[in-house]
């Protein structure tokens, strides 16, 4: 089974992407071009990844002593990845890029998460190098981000702390002037950093030249303590190895020392460090202290941060997406070859006919179809929003604007969605195959581990709930929400004139009033305590209100195409979502709307 024609249909059919071919900036490309990178993904996926997926899970990053060993196939994947420009497939034709909508972009990367996600395909090198094309003086466009585009350079995001995780209030990494001078140096303000960061993917390796870490730290006030919560927090370019004005390296090592390697149950052949900033090992000019150079205003890191962040949350949610597609392909698969059981008739089962093969089943096709409609639904929120980034960009002003409003509220879906409910697809892929499912002679297992660490990749469910209902549907006067409800009745309005679609608009209809009742019910006392006790099945409730108004558009764009297996399974998923999902967030809604505090209210001593 491939993945081909689903990507084909959301970018085509459904999100009519070569319409974006309209604007200048994406004026030389045609759906041809579209399809010839899709193309260059998909082989590469299926030649340089997908055959060693297994491989990377079993043969786990080391430290010799001198530097970290990854398998051969991992640097045979990063140098084709690099070689096809993806790295640089959005930017400018001046840089080298492709000038690529993301939408596509997207969808091509698709096929390197579905392969082998551990590998990595460059999500973090293409996010750091982003966010300096954004934030970064010339020079450091120059002299970092391009060369990360080119594959020379790799790049990392330094965030989160041993005693801090994701309390980026507790931030203890501290950056002090170095010298008299450290204001005049080319390359941005220098400091010099000590602290340590832990959790951070691809943060020792061999695979590229150098590895430019981005790093948030705290500039002491003039007595010498850390700013308490965020306001202190700066953003510096902190390289492994030392370079020149030219991006050219100058053969000197860099403050910054491997502290030991993470082993997670998931994402194994990625790399996963704690490291030390400047404990002196590898002193610099004969001090200790790493080197980092200033991005943007003191005091101003985790604004460009989000930057970055945003895109990975974004970047986390394909993941968990196309791991979750992975699983149902490989479970459809077992599904139509492994003969179990007989059918009941009406005289029971007859032990004398052959059994069937498993996919006859109703309970297997109930769990295929979660799964389809689970895994096609997420996929298809996440082109959204990738389309979404293109009208932010290349849109008139007041489009581009509705669309960064969009993107703002629908982030925390984006990332938290896929990340719950593709696990959960995985999980009904282990069932399908049964005991098999957890041997390691199937790959549903791997699947599995590796998607459970998506759930707290860039922010749990926490994190990402409180980001919904305490920020994103209240900022500028909940107007993103109130787009949001717009894009929603744009689709109801359409889908009610058609018989077969009747019931599910309506349904959907009162799931939104559902929702807007619940965060003004959230809200009533005006007391964040209060509204937010029950912020994660607030989450949950969006999220499937979101995916229905989502299936039930892509639904719209399948009604319309001729009779095929593929039109009756979107439909199929469709009806799917709407019969045994939407009716889930009345019980997730009522403990919002009531403010329930069970949970908050229970003392410690009672657990």
């Amino acid at each position: 089974m491939s993945l081909r024609p689903t990507v084909d249909f959301l970018l085509y059919d459904w999100l009519n992407a070569p319409s974006l071919n309209e604007r200048e900036r994406f004026a030389d490309h045609s759906r041809e071009t579209f399809d010839a990178v899709l193309d260059t993904c998909e082989r590469i996926a299926r030649e340089k990844y997908a055959p060693f997926n297994r491989l990377v899970d079993t043969q786990e990053p080391h430290f010799d002593g001198d530097k970290v060993v990854l398998p051969q196939a991992t640097h045979d994947a990063q140098k084709a990845y690099a070689e096809s420009g993806m790295l640089s497939a959005a930017q400018d034709y001046d840089v080298g890029g492709m000038q690529l909508p993301y939408t596509v972009e997207a969808a091509a990367n698709a096929f390197f998460a579905m392969a082998s996600v551990s590998i990595g395909s460059g999500m973090l090198t293409t996010g750091n190098a982003n966010l300096l094309m954004v934030h970064g003086t010339e020079l450091q466009k120059q002299v970092f981000a391009l060369n990360e585009f080119a594959g020379r350079f790799s790049g990392t995001m330094c965030l989160s702390e041993p005693q801090a995780g994701s309390s980026l209030s507790d931030v203890a990494t501290r950056a002090v002037p170095d010298g008299a001078d450290f204001a005049d140096d080319p390359l941005g303000p220098r400091y010099r950093l000590k602290g340590n960061k832990m959790w951070i993917s691809a943060g020792e390796h061999e695979l590229t030249e150098n590895i430019i870490h981005l790093v948030l730290a705290k500039i002491p006030d003039e007595h010498g303590k850390l700013v308490p919560g965020t306001r202190g927090i700066s953003l510096f370019i902190v390289p492994k190895k030392m370079v020149d004005t030219e991006g050219q390296l100058t053969g000197e090592r860099n403050d910054v020392a491997l502290a030991g390697l993470n082993h997670k149950c998931g994402w194994r052949g990625t790399t996963n460090t704690l490291l030390n900033f400047g404990e002196g090992k590898y002193p610099v000019k004969g001090e200790a202290g790493a080197v980092g150079y200033l991005v943007g205003q003191a005091g101003k890191g985790l604004h460009c941060m989000f930057h970055m962040m945003n895109e990975a949350r974004i970047g986390v949610g394909m993941a968990a997406t196309m791991l979750g597609m992975a699983g149902y392909h490989a479970s459809l698969d077992y599904a139509k070859n492994r003969p179990q059981g007989r059918p009941m008739g009406p005289a029971g089962k007859d032990p004398a006919q052959p059994p069937v093969r498993i996919i006859e089943h109703a309970d297997v096709k109930r769990m295929l179809l979660a799964q389809k409609s689970y895994c096609e639904g997420a996929l298809a929120l996440e082109l959204y929003c990738a389309r979404l980034v293109d009208e932010q960009h290349t849109a008139d002003a007041a489009t581009a604007d509705d669309a960064r409003l969009l993107l703002e509220v629908l982030t925390p879906i984006a990332k938290s969605w896929p990340s719950e409910w593709c696990l959960e697809a995985n999980s009904l892929a282990i069932q399908i195959h049964g005991g098999y499912g957890y041997t390691r002679d199937f790959p549903v297992e791997q699947y599995w581990r590796d998607n459970r660490l998506n759930m707290i990749h860039e922010g749990t469910h926490g994190i990402q709930a409180m980001d919904l209902l305490g920020r994103k549907v209240l900022m500028e006067g909940g107007k993103g929400l109130s787009l949001l409800a717009g894009r929603i009745n744009d689709t109801l309005q359409r889908a009610i004139h058609i018989p077969e679609f009747a019931a599910h608009a309506n349904a959907l209809g009162q799931a939104l009033a559902q929702v807007g009742a619940a965060t003004k019910a959230a809200w009533a006392t005006g007391e964040p305590t209060d509204a937010l006790a029950n912020a994660v099945p607030y989450l949950q409730a969006f999220g499937h209100m979101v995916l229905a108004w989502v299936w039930l558009d892509v639904a719209l764009a399948a009604h319309g195409a001729s009779e095929s297996a593929a039109r009756t399974g979107r439909l199929a998923a469709m009806r799917f979502f709407f019969h045994y999902e939407l009716p889930k967030i009345g019980a997730w809604l009522q403990v919002v709307s009531s403010r329930d505090q069970t949970c908050a209210a229970l003392p410690e001593d009672a657990f």
